[in-house]
């Protein structure tokens, strides 16, 4: 298994290498989000195919998912980021990170981002190297991935409809799903993943448990690191609404919002 996951962490940079040249020409390093799908999928892709003959149902029902996933998740960052150049946080990065962050961008942003990604796909690995009858504990993990995956696609697709319409400038999305999570795309995510986790230790018991650190990590990374803080250290400022937003509204589980102006 050490070696297949080796192959697999060398498929993740073989995908962000070419991706960071290319960022050098065009200087817009969040590229690397745009490519965040693609390289936790392809490794899983090439575990499949390694370990073909001894796939079972748990194995078949997580790469489906898993490339349905990948799938809606690229298209929606393409179709969101296009025509709009580097994203502002990469912006503040690089701004941060001058001279030469094209050069130091390969391992701040595009080695960085494949290594987690990596990390992320674990229970992938540690599924298909598992083959083992389905349990109770498959129906959670399934339904957290469906679930997670229906709410993650509701919520961008509520959000892309929102800054599509007409608008005040600092008019603050609050409606559908986002009346109940200022993050419902972020907890969606965190959701598949948990699911993933649980079918994995549900293939391979306590022996595979470090899977667990993918959902571990990912909430973390959502709640923490790249989501749910990045996102809310200054938007406060630039939409004073959002203010009244954040008190009323649950910031990453979704719950009935509590009473306060405009609820």
């Amino acid at each position: 298994m050490l070696t297949l996951a080796c192959q697999g962490l060398a498929i993740a940079l073989g995908i962000a290498l070419p991706v960071w040249v290319f960022s050098l020409v065009v200087r817009d390093a969040s590229l690397a989000d745009r490519i965040w799908p693609l390289m936790i999928a392809a490794p899983a892709v090439a575990y499949a195919i390694v370990h073909a003959r001894a796939l079972d149902t748990r194995s078949a029902w997580m790469l489906g998912l898993l490339l349905l996933w990948a799938c809606r998740l690229t298209l929606h960052i393409v179709r969101r980021n296009w025509g709009h150049g580097e994203d502002r946080r990469y912006r503040a990065m690089r701004a941060r990170n001058e001279p030469h962050f094209g050069l130091k961008s390969i391992y701040l942003v595009f080695g960085l981002q494949a290594v987690l990604a990596w990390v992320v796909g674990w229970p992938l690995l540690a599924a298909f190297a598992h083959p083992s009858p389905l349990s109770s504990l498959d129906v959670l993990a399934l339904l957290l991935v469906g679930g997670g995956l229906v709410i993650e696609a509701v919520a961008d697709a509520q959000l892309a409809r929102f800054l599509r319409e007409p608008r005040r400038e600092d008019a603050v999305m609050d409606r559908g799903l986002w009346a109940w999570s200022r993050h419902p795309n972020y907890f969606g995510e965190a959701c598949v993943w948990w699911g993933f986790g649980l079918a994995a230790l549900s293939a391979g018991g306590w022996a595979v448990a470090w899977c667990l650190v993918s959902p571990l990590l990912m909430t973390g990374l959502l709640l923490k690191v790249s989501g749910v803080a990045l996102l809310e250290q200054d938007i406060a400022e630039r939409r004073p609404a959002y203010r009244s937003y954040a008190a009323r509204t649950s910031a990453f589980i979704p719950w009935p919002p509590r009473p306060g102006d405009g609820a």
